[in-house]
């Protein structure tokens, strides 16, 4: 019988884990809760709180709301949806994680400092990622966003830089641009960067690439919105060329493990823990049925 295996280290971030529990604390109440977005990346995940009572709002329908309770996520927001939660009376469930509540104060500060000078605030992340959207919004949209090392051709090497990342992007990466910035800049003139990634996320990467190592077979589990997630399983896929993308039980297929002893299954920082139990269920149904 093969060895079906839970990667310890994958499933929620803590910064997601203090999202949710926030969201299941108010739900026990008789009053009605609205995330601002999906809560995190995982539709099984949402589905589940949903079920509880919790709704699903969008940026457009929280405009016209008032006096309701909404639930800001893990990723944060800028600091006009805080003024405009206040003008509507509207009472606000805070979840944003602590490490980017962090990271905002800092690009703030940065930027306000930077005021009056040619200086270019950066943040290495994703374009439009709520996160980023966050972040821009305490530089009052002006900062410029790089979502790949490739697009550093869009900055001003004659001028300042001040570069800051996502806390949820690949940590090599930002190496790699940092270098990359620091052999461009013009002789005298100022760069300075913050190394502001999340270390239990981008810690999970060696951990994930050794997990994949040693198993004959991976499902990597993850929503199909969560970025977190496709740089995770292309991580995992890179060490075991039998990794596969699944968003549930109901995606697997024998071939996928085939004669394989050892069964890995794993997932993103949005991936909760229950579903990677459901997983290992099924195959091991489907391993009976062989």
């Amino acid at each position: 019988m093969a060895i079906i295996e839970i990667d310890t280290s994958s499933g929620f971030c803590l910064g997601v884990v203090n999202a949710i529990k926030k969201a299941e604390n108010f739900l026990g109440g008789e009053d009605t809760l609205y995330s601002l977005g999906d809560i995190v990346h995982n539709n099984r995940e949402v589905d589940r709180l949903e079920s509880k009572g919790m709704k699903t709002i969008t940026q457009e329908e929280f405009k016209n709301m008032r006096d309701v309770n909404v639930l800001f996520r893990a990723h944060g927001e800028p600091p006009s949806t805080y003024e405009m939660a206040k003008n509507q009376g509207i009472k606000l469930i805070d979840a944003t994680c602590p490490v980017v509540l962090s990271l905002q104060a800092r690009i703030r500060k940065l930027y306000e400092k930077s005021k009056g000078t040619d200086t270019q605030i950066v943040i290495f992340g994703k374009s439009g990622h709520a996160e980023v959207i966050g972040l821009l919004g305490q530089t009052q949209n002006k900062a410029i966003v790089l979502e790949h090392v490739s697009d550093a051709h869009l900055l001003d090497f004659s001028k300042p830089i001040v570069l800051v990342s996502q806390t949820t992007k690949s940590l090599d990466e930002f190496q790699a641009l940092t270098t990359l910035i620091k052999a461009s800049m013009k002789s005298g003139v100022l760069f300075d960067y913050h190394d502001t990634i999340c270390r239990q996320v981008a810690n999970r990467l060696p951990l994930l690439r050794k997990f994949a190592s040693t198993h004959d077979s991976v499902l990597f589990v993850s929503g199909s919105k969560s970025s977190n997630g496709k740089a995770l399983f292309e991580a995992c896929l890179s060490e075991n060329a039998r990794t596969f993308f699944i968003t549930g039980p109901e995606d697997i297929e024998k071939s996928m493990f085939g004669e394989s002893d050892r069964i890995g299954i794993c997932g993103a920082t949005s991936t909760p823990v229950w579903l990677m139990e459901n997983v290992k269920k099924q195959v091991e149904m489907l391993l009976t049925e062989q």
